[in-house]
C-alpha cells in the first residue's frame, strides 16, 4: 500500500458496487467494516468478503462487519439503493460517524440533500461509479465490467480531502477523479443512466438488444431527457450504450428480474420532477415510468441481509 496511512472504512449496503469497492479498500490494507443484515454479517465474519473478478482476479479478503457503526470512521461508503436509504442510514448513527467523510455512490440526484440533513453537510460527498456488478451471495460478488470509475465531486467539503479520497481509492485499483461542479457530476451519470434503466426493464433485455432491436426508442429517450439540461451530450450518451457489453443489464433490470423493489422514484421520478419544475413534456418518460410502477415495490419484501 502506498498511501501514508491506513483509512478506517466503513461500507454501508455491501452489495454489487459496496461488496466490490470495500473489498479492493481492504486487499490494499485498510480497516474495512461491513454494515449490513445479519445473515451478511455472519457470511463476512466467518468467511470474509470474496470477489470473481476478470480485472481483479478472484479474492477473498478478512473484514469485519457489524449491523450498527460503533466507533468513528475516515470514511463511511453509502452502497444501498436510494428506495431503502432513509431506514439503511440507522446503521450509521451520526455520533458515531465522528469526522468521517460521507461517500454515497448512489444512483440519482436527491439523495445528497438527504443525508446533508443528516450528517454534518462538510463531510457528505458524493460519489458516481461506473461498474458492472453483482451479488450473488452475501458475501460474494461478481465483477464483470473491464473497469471501475468513481468521479467526486462536493460543494461542501474542502478539495484537500477529495484528492486524499482519491488517492485511497486510486491506490486500492480503481480510476477515480475529482470534478469541480457536483451537480454536474450527478447530472451526468442520471442522463446516461436513466435510458438504459427505464428501457432494459420495460423490455427486459440486454443493452445489445436495446441498442438494436429498440435504437429508434433509445434515441427517442435519450433526446427527450437531454432537453432538461443543455450540457447533454446526446451523441455521447449513444457512443455509450454501444460501448458495453451486449449481455449487460442494468441493476434496475436485475432488481425486476429479482421481485426486488425497484429505484425507479430515484430515476424516472426525479427527472419528472425536473420537467414539471421547467414545465417540459416528458411523455416517453412518463409512460414508462406508469409502465414500471407496478413491479417499483417488488413481488417481495426487501430483504435486510
Amino acid at each position: 500500500m502506498t498511501t501514508e496511512r491506513q483509512w478506517r472504512v466503513a461500507v454501508l449496503g455491501p452489495g454489487g458496487v459496496g461488496g466490490l469497492v470495500g473489498a479492493l479498500l481492504a486487499r490494499a490494507g485498510h480497516r474495512v467494516t461491513f454494515l449490513s443484515g445479519p445473515e451478511t454479517v455472519r457470511t463476512v465474519q466467518e468467511h470474509g468478503m470474496h470477489v470473481r473478478s476478470g480485472m481483479f482476479g478472484e479474492f477473498t479478503v478478512k473484514a469485519q462487519a457489524d449491523t450498527e457503526l460503533r466507533e468513528p470512521v475516515d470514511l463511511c461508503l453509502v452502497t444501498v439503493k436510494q428506495n431503502i436509504l432513509g431506514a439503511a442510514v440507522d446503521r450509521v448513527p451520526p455520533a458515531a460517524l465522528g469526522d468521517g467523510l460521507v461517500v454515497p455512490l448512489l444512483n440519482g440526484i436527491e439523495h445528497p440533500a438527504v443525508l446533508r440533513e443528516r450528517y454534518r453537510p462538510e463531510l457528505v460527498v458524493p460519489g458516481v461509479i461506473r461498474v458492472a456488478s453483482n451479488r450473488v451471495a452475501p458475501g460474494s460478488i461478481e465483477h464483470g465490467s473491464p473497469f471501475v470509475d468513481i468521479d467526486l465531486a462536493s460543494a461542501t467539503t474542502p478539495p484537500e480531502q477529495l484528492d486524499a479520497l482519491a488517492a485511497i481509492l486510486n491506490d486500492a485499483g480503481i480510476q477515480a477523479k475529482t470534478r469541480d461542479d457536483e451537480s454536474a457530476m450527478l447530472w451526468g451519470k442520471l442522463f446516461f443512466l436513466a435510458p438504459f434503466a427505464l428501457l432494459t426493464t420495460h423490455h427486459q433485455c440486454s443493452v445489445g438488444s436495446l441498442r438494436t432491436d429498440h435504437r429508434a426508442e433509445l434515441t427517442d429517450l435519450v433526446t427527450e431527457i437531454a432537453a432538461l439540461n443543455p450540457a447533454s451530450d446526446i451523441e455521447a450518451a449513444l457512443r455509450f450504450y454501444d460501448a458495453f457489453p451486449p449481455e449487460a443489464k442494468s441493476s434496475m433490470q436485475r432488481d425486476a428480474e429479482a421481485g426486488r423493489p425497484l429505484e425507479l422514484d430515484a430515476i424516472g421520478g426525479a427527472l419528472l420532477r425536473i420537467a414539471q419544475q421547467h414545465t417540459i413534456p416528458m411523455p416517453l418518460t412518463e409512460r414508462l415510468v406508469t409502465a414500471l410502477t407496478p413491479l417499483a415495490d417488488g413481488a417481495a419484501a426487501e430483504s435486510r441481509s
